[in-house]
């Protein structure tokens, strides 16, 4: 960082070291998802993000394993359209003969790596000194599809597998001892995604955003309720 930034960096006297070591009251921690990363000079992300850090994301072990689940959409499919490959789906045009019921998160970037959560947990628990960590956002979206019926909508089983998955990797370091504080989930009602408006879901609850905007609890949104629940009672057995 010395030799790229060099005099960019801001200087610090030995006084403002001081008060700044060790000196924040907690961190919020935003978290979706792991990659692995390499060091790349000619780079082929297309972020210039990353390209001036020279560093390449990498989605897959070395054996060739994706990092983590990513399965697959509704689709309707004709089987003489199907062609696949060892990593991906691709369709052509096609006529609908049978639909074949299966999740995914909406947003491309987004594999389900919950022992990445614990692993960074654990990373700023040894690096500075254990401070007090507030999880402030961690979820994963779905596409918005008004093709599909409410019930189906409704019922998002990868989401609840998301949570779970979470939820127990944040539990894991908490027993290794980071010094987690509180989890919030990401989010309470389908909303505003930046970039990507209204065409991404990533709600416990669903909005219609064409009629009045009702809301509607997904799955998730019940399975979080018995779980915070459960915690009242010593002898509650896991969903």
């Amino acid at each position: 960082m010395l030799d790229k930034l060099g005099d960019r960096l801001p200087k610090f006297s030995h006084e403002e070291k001081k008060l700044l070591l060790n000196s924040l009251d907690f961190l919020g921690l935003n978290h979706y998802t792991s990659r692995f990363i390499s060091h790349a000079t000619s780079c082929s992300e297309e972020s210039y993000f990353y390209k001036a850090q020279e560093m390449e994301r990498i989605v897959e072990w070395e054996g060739g394993e994706k990092i983590g689940e990513k399965v697959h959409i509704l689709l309707s499919l004709c089987c003489a359209c199907i062609f696949y490959m060892i990593t991906r789906l691709s369709l052509g045009s096609f006529s609908i003969a049978k639909s074949i019921k299966a999740w995914q998160g909406a947003s491309e970037w987004l594999y389900i790596v919950p022992w990445g959560l614990r692993k960074v947990l654990n990373y700023i628990a040894r690096t500075y000194n254990n401070p007090p960590i507030y999880i402030t956002e961690n979820g994963m979206d779905e596409e918005d599809d008004n093709s599909l019926p409410l019930n189906e909508i409704l019922d998002d089983k990868l989401r609840v597998r998301y949570f779970k998955g979470y939820l127990a990797a944040v539990s894991q370091a908490i027993k290794d001892g980071a010094d987690v504080r509180g989890y919030f989930a990401w989010s309470l009602l389908d909303n505003f995604e930046w970039g990507q408006g209204y065409t991404k879901r990533f709600g416990l609850v669903y909005v219609d955003y064409k009629n009045g905007l009702t809301r509607h609890p997904k799955s998730s949104a019940y399975w979080f309720s018995r779980f915070l629940k459960s915690g009242e009672k010593k002898d509650a057995k896991e969903d």
